[in-house]
């Protein structure tokens, strides 16, 4: 709590913006409904005051709700953390491994990157992302898996109070052929007359939050697998793409080398570690970080360097198999593609069979590139760019350009 309040103070106002967004306001919607309705519903399941079970169900509703906003506003207004502006490597001849960025006149440090958004350069950004209306990277990536966790372990309580509410109500009031089932509903008949009368409208607004609850287990639930998967690797999922084009561009020039991710510890603990502390505060000052024995400390942004001189492994060239309308969450396209789409506000392009995608980075799931409207695009003159289910491509196996190039040539880049 002293790390938030240090860092967020009130003459800090300006921040308060963040909340004039549609991504928050539909992730403190959903909580606000979830909680409320939470709430209510356990007053008339299981009055709080009538016994220990219910006093503890009560404070466990409280306790998580406060958990969840705790952990949720301190992603969005701690924020990830930038990199000074006018920053540059203590040791001018290191300067040579590093990208220059000319919006925030500065080096990119390691595992930094521009956000487009924020406007800045962010310490291991992972994503920016529009429920928090901020980037997640260095200094509230622990803040962020948090809210990750606790959402759906909140969401799965309130489901239960949800379905024993109604089913409680129900009981004395339909007969559905339910005589025989035993179920102890002594807890239902020693309840006072409720103070909220449970009607039409409450029932609606039970069900509703019901599929809210559940909706977000599902959603979240995804997102916070997919993020421990990497914090375990000590990766983000801009680096992981990185690591990916790394491995192509080896394959596709035939080279002797084996590229080794310089930040993984080898252990998941320690990797762990690196993101979750006791005081909270992340491991390190953003700038610099420890490295795997045998790597160097820009063996990352060097490989960067590679892949940005490097036209053809920059932008990998996919062909279009299947069909896909550009929706957000497509319903047709598996549920793993459906729940593991792109937190961001960036678009989604429409794909017809026979097309082709240049993909400069990517997720397990989905890929984000420039769609080949014609010959220029090489040259950068027509595109149309947005994210697209991977499952819908295929990689080209040659391009043009592997097809004119000399065997000895390829081996030799």
């Amino acid at each position: 709590m002293g790390t938030f309040c240090s860092v967020v103070k009130f003459e800090n106002l300006q921040e308060l913006k963040r909340l004039c967004h549609w991504g928050p306001i539909i992730a403190l919607g959903v909580i606000a409904i979830c909680s409320t309705m939470a709430m209510i519903d356990s007053v008339l399941w299981y009055w709080p005051l009538h016994t220990t079970g219910g006093s503890v169900n009560f404070i466990m509703l409280i306790n998580w709700t406060v958990m969840i906003l705790y952990n949720y506003f301190n992603a969005m207004f701690v924020g990830p953390g930038f990199v000074p502006l006018g920053w540059k490597p203590e040791n001018s001849q290191d300067s040579v491994y590093l990208q220059y960025c000319k919006v925030c006149q500065a080096y990119k440090a390691p595992r930094s990157h521009h956000c487009r958004k924020c406007n800045r350069c962010v310490m291991k950004m992972d994503h920016h992302c529009p429920w928090i209306n901020n980037c997640c990277g260095y200094q509230n990536h622990a803040s962020f898996t948090l809210f990750l966790l606790l959402a759906p372990l909140g969401c799965i309580h309130a489901a239960f109070i949800f379905v024993m509410t109604m089913y409680t109500q129900l009981y004395n009031r339909l007969s559905f052929g339910w005589n025989t089932v035993k179920i102890d509903m002594s807890a239902a008949r020693r309840d006072p007359l409720p103070i909220i009368p449970f009607g039409l409208a409450a029932f609606a607004a039970t069900l509703f939050a019901l599929g809210l609850a559940l909706g977000t287990t599902i959603a979240v639930g995804m997102l916070f697998f997919i993020q421990m998967k990497i914090i375990l690797r000590n990766k983000t999922s801009i680096e992981s793409w990185i690591e990916e084009k790394a491995k192509d561009r080896i394959q596709y020039y035939q080279l002797d080398e084996v590229f080794v991710f310089p930040y993984d510890m080898g252990s998941r603990w320690k990797n762990f570690k690196q993101v979750f502390t006791w005081s909270g505060v992340p491991e390190g000052d953003g700038l610099d970080w420890p490295i795997r024995e045998g790597c160097h400390q820009y063996s990352l942004t060097i490989e960067q360097l590679k892949q940005k001189a490097d036209k053809r492994v920059r932008s990998v060239r996919y062909k279009v198999i299947e069909d896909y309308s550009g929706t957000c969450c497509p319903l047709n396209r598996g549920i793993k593609t459906l729940f593991t789409s792109p937190c961001t506000e960036e678009p989604r392009i429409r794909l017809q069979k026979g097309e082709f995608i240049l993909a400069t980075r990517g997720l397990r799931y989905w890929l984000y590139g420039d769609k080949i409207l014609d010959d220029s695009i090489l040259e950068g003159v027509s595109r149309i760019r947005g994210w697209f289910p991977r499952n819908c491509v295929e990689k080209c196996p040659c391009d043009a350009e592997t097809d004119q190039a000399p065997e000895g040539e390829k081996k030799n880049r």
